[in-house]
């Protein structure tokens, strides 16, 4: 039997994909990433047309931890020839088709990475003294250390689950035509997805009725003042970890313009196009409305039926469509069926979510000869940095720095001119 891996990745989306970027040159380190899709596909369900990463090119795979990586963004420019129109382009932040292109370079150049491979389950053997992942169809694969960077899944309200007329934003690109087509379209959430999906849909369409409903209190821009971004660097994270479980739980939904906002450059958009249409007499038909909640849905004649409830004013309505778009966000997977096995080895906090340690390792109940970690799965003990692009090779080298046990990566002691917390 060889020996086991020094490493084993579940997923390869953005985070893993940079875990295995900056594993790569290490020497001596054993390292494999298991993808169940046949390809790396980031969000392609969202590939609309003028749309960008809302990080800057330098959140990429690895240089904000090693910018000589021959795997950086700028590799890849270079590999493709495309330096000089780069340049010239000024482009801080590049187009989303242009990011899953180069994951997709850079997937292509690890050996490590192994795509078309489904892991079921992780165990714990304790006659092997490391983990063991069921891998179908390469069997069962032993590692010392395993990070679960298995991402999030589309999450839709409750009340509009398993109906025909409704989609989550992020299959928003196959069901355009039919969206277009539509007689009555209407498109809920408030962050960038439902903006872009509303902007997109509004140039589209040329008649019809057309809303946007959101439960945040306004259509409000995403916080990106300069200082205000200190909040995705390694200080806050570490600030934030360390509040206990109670307050992190009360901070982190007062947050949400860092990750629910709109970028002001859509916002204008949206604002032009309607401005536009105004444009001799009249107003766009259109309705734009925040504070509104779901409340209950059902399918009426083909149709679909809305409860709606405005959060400040207490009062109801019910509106009839024809299709709903759910720009609601994406939550957690249930790892509970993958980590059946360990579940009597793994901390649980006190609403039951998985403990995690700064390092990102999951705590044990037991001491292994190994370790488990997390990426994108401890928004609730790391805050909502966790799936933040600009984090991620930052946490990667984090990861490589504790599983290899010693400084492979060095960083930085201080990332933020703000001080979080008095020391």
């Amino acid at each position: 039997m060889r020996a086991p891996l020094d490493l084993a990745g579940v997923g390869i989306g953005p985070f893993n994909l940079s875990l295995a970027a900056l594993a790569d040159p290490i020497d001596g380190l054993r390292a494999v990433f298991f993808e169940r899709a046949p390809e790396f596909r980031w969000h392609p369900g969202l590939m609309i047309d003028g749309t960008t990463v809302q990080v800057p090119f330098l959140a990429d795979l690895v240089s904000l931890v090693e910018p000589a990586s021959p795997l950086s963004f700028l590799s890849y420019l270079k590999d493709c020839e495309r330096l000089f129109p780069f340049y010239f382009a000024e482009r801080f932040h590049v187009p989303r088709a242009e990011y899953d292109a180069y994951c997709r370079w850079a997937s292509r150049r690890l050996p490590s990475c192994r795509f078309g491979q489904t892991v079921t389950r992780v165990s714990w053997s304790t006659v092997d003294g490391s983990f063991a992942l069921d891998v179908s169809p390469a069997g069962r694969v032993l590692a010392r250390n395993v990070v679960l960077g298995v991402g999030t899944a589309p999450h839709l309200p409750a009340p509009l689950r398993s109906m025909a007329n409704v989609v989550h934003s992020g299959d928003y690109l196959p069901a355009r035509d039919r969206l277009v087509a539509a007689p009555d379209v209407t498109v809920v959430g408030s962050g960038q997805s439902g903006a872009e999906v509303f902007l997109d849909l509004l140039r589209q369409r040329t008649s019809g009725g057309l809303r946007w409903l959101a439960r945040t209190p306004a259509f409000a821009p995403m916080e990106y003042s300069k200082l205000g971004l200190e909040q995705f660097t390694p200080d806050y994270v570490r600030f934030f970890h360390g509040l206990d479980e109670p307050t992190r739980d009360r901070l982190e939904p007062t947050q949400w313009q860092l990750y629910k906002g709109i970028s002001a450059e859509t916002i204008g958009e949206i604002y032009d196009e309607l401005y536009n249409r105004t444009v001799g007499g009249g107003w766009p038909g259109v309705t734009l409305t925040p504070g509104v909640e779901v409340t209950a849905a059902r399918e009426r004649g083909g149709r679909v039926e809305l409860e709606l409830r405005h959060v400040q004013q207490g009062s109801t309505a019910t509106v009839l469509t024809d299709a709903v778009v759910c720009a609601t966000g994406y939550a957690e997977r249930d790892l509970g069926e993958l980590l059946a096995p360990l579940a009597g080895l793994i901390r649980r906090d006190g609403a039951g979510r998985i403990a995690v340690g700064a390092d990102y390792r999951v705590e044990l109940t037991a001491e292994l000869d190994g370790s488990l970690f997390v990426q994108n799965a401890e928004r609730h003990t790391h805050g909502v940095g966790a799936p933040d692009l600009g984090l991620a090779a930052w946490r990667s080298a984090t990861i490589l720095n504790a599983v290899c046990g010693r400084k492979v990566y060095s960083l930085p002691d201080r990332t933020a001119f703000t001080t979080f917390g008095l020391r």
